[in-house]
């Protein structure tokens, strides 16, 4: 299975290929990713750079380009397309059905994935995107099982890829459109999600709060951990008796997803690909978690035991879940 890693900046990306990486997937320093954060992202000659890095090392480069173009503003996705298939990238990932369509069009010996922003979760849907658009590559949200997984793979045309650590971010559920309102920044049309530049945090009555656009999302006691304030990750209160009107984590918890042991029933499922979530993190997390995986693919490769998962430290709030896959998830 080809290993498929994140790349925020082109010292990430130089880090996840010397790792080990089979892959990295990036995307450009604007609207047209769905991490556009300050600080984050390349420019184009950083691109087409770390493009010659990586292939020199024998290592395919994927540039993501998955958010959704806004009526009158599309030359935006159309450049960030164009340009991604003259620096050479192995493949472009992308959602909107009219930038694929895009795609096909001027640029028609380019490789198309499809982003799990696309929410693609059932044969007919995939099929669908390989039929129309000639899709090569689906990214399936974590939602699914992994019997689930097994299922849609039989009966698609297409390489399917999964989440196997990472944020457990499911963008299929309307959660982004929350950010979104809390905002006014969509994280599938502006490619931020919870914006820095609208949080902020304050000392109430001797606690910690921390506000996403003026809402409270957490309020924690001096000595604990702040989270970032990210909504669907927030403390709520939950009136429907799982909690006892206590505040508690309604949407998701703040877990890090690591499917480590689960990756040789993967293999068997027909997965083609498995992907690290990370383009905000450090080059020493990139290098520590690829390294980590690496080991993993290989060894489900030649059908060694998994190696024990060594990440906990780099987990969010230092818990890891197996997530939907293993059906113990929420």
């Amino acid at each position: 299975m080809e290993l498929v890693c994140p790349a925020g900046t082109p010292a990430a990306l130089r880090a996840a290929v010397e790792a080990g990486a089979h892959a990295v997937y990036c995307g450009f320093a604007d609207e047209t990713n769905a991490r556009n954060f300050p600080g984050l992202n390349f420019s184009r000659a950083e691109l087409a750079a770390g493009v010659a890095f990586a292939h020199a090392r024998h290592a395919k480069v994927l540039v993501a380009i998955n958010t959704f173009p806004r009526a009158g503003e599309q030359t935006l996705w159309h450049r960030a397309v164009a340009d991604a298939a003259a620096a050479g990238a192995d493949a472009v990932i992308l959602a909107d059905p009219g930038l694929l369509a895009h795609a096909v069009e001027h640029h028609p010996g380019l490789r198309l994935h499809l982003s799990v922003q696309a929410a693609a979760a059932n044969p007919d849907a995939i099929n669908l995107y390989a039929e129309a658009f000639g899709v090569r590559r689906v990214v399936l949200p974590r939602v699914l099982t992994v019997a689930e997984i097994a299922a849609i793979t039989r009966e698609v045309t297409v390489e399917t890829e999964v989440f196997v650590f990472g944020g457990l971010c499911v963008m299929a559920e309307g959660r982004c459109s929350l950010s979104s309102w809390a905002t006014g920044l969509s994280p599938n049309m502006n490619g931020v999600c919870s914006p820095a530049s609208h949080v902020a945090y304050a000392d109430v009555a001797g606690r910690n709060e921390a506000r996403l656009g003026g809402y409270l999302i957490h309020r924690t006691a001096k000595e604990a951990p702040v989270p970032y304030p990210t909504l669907c990750k927030g403390c709520f209160s939950a009136p429907d008796g799982r909690g006892g009107g206590q505040t508690g984590h309604i949407f998701e918890d703040p877990a890090s997803l690591d499917a480590t042991r689960l990756i040789p029933a993967l293999a068997r499922a027909g997965v083609r690909a498995l992907k690290i979530e990370g383009r905000q993190r450090s080059r020493a997390y990139v290098a520590q978690v690829v390294r980590t995986f690496r080991a993993a693919v290989d060894a489900a490769a030649s059908g060694a035991p998994m190696p024990d998962s060594l990440l906990a430290s780099l987990t969010e709030g230092q818990a890891a879940t197996t997530g939907a896959y293993a059906k113990t998830w929420r």
